[in-house]
């Protein structure tokens, strides 16, 4: 059985950080491009950043200097290091591994910038 399980979320202060991160079981990181979506309440989800099977990144433009994904092949667990966090960020933050055969989701982590 395969589970994405994202952890890391959480309320921070405008300009604080969060690093989430993504961990699977029943699949390798490693064979799939794996993104981080977010969907804010009232808006359709939408990519933040994929890391792919080769190790290629590419952020959406909103994450751009800001965002950075990663993949820890040893811990089978991909990253999102967030800096400069803005109020636009709260959202819940979804990771997602997919081929082209499957794709596969978690079930999401809170993330709330508020003062």
């Amino acid at each position: 059985q395969v589970q994405l399980v994202e952890a890391g979320g959480g309320l921070v202060q405008p300009g604080g950080s969060l690093r989430l991160s993504c961990a699977a079981s029943g699949i390798l990181f490693s064979f799939f491009d794996v993104g981080w979506y977010r969907q804010a309440p009232g808006k359709q989800r939408g990519v933040v950043a994929i890391i792919t099977s080769g190790g290629n990144t590419n952020l959406a433009n909103s994450a751009k200097g800001r965002f950075t994904i990663s993949r820890d092949n040893a811990k089978n667990t991909v990253y999102l290091e967030m800096n400069s966090l803005k109020p636009e960020d709260t959202a819940v933050y979804y990771c997602s591994a997919k081929n082209m055969f499957r794709d596969y989701w978690g079930q999401g982590t809170q993330v709330t910038v508020s003062s």
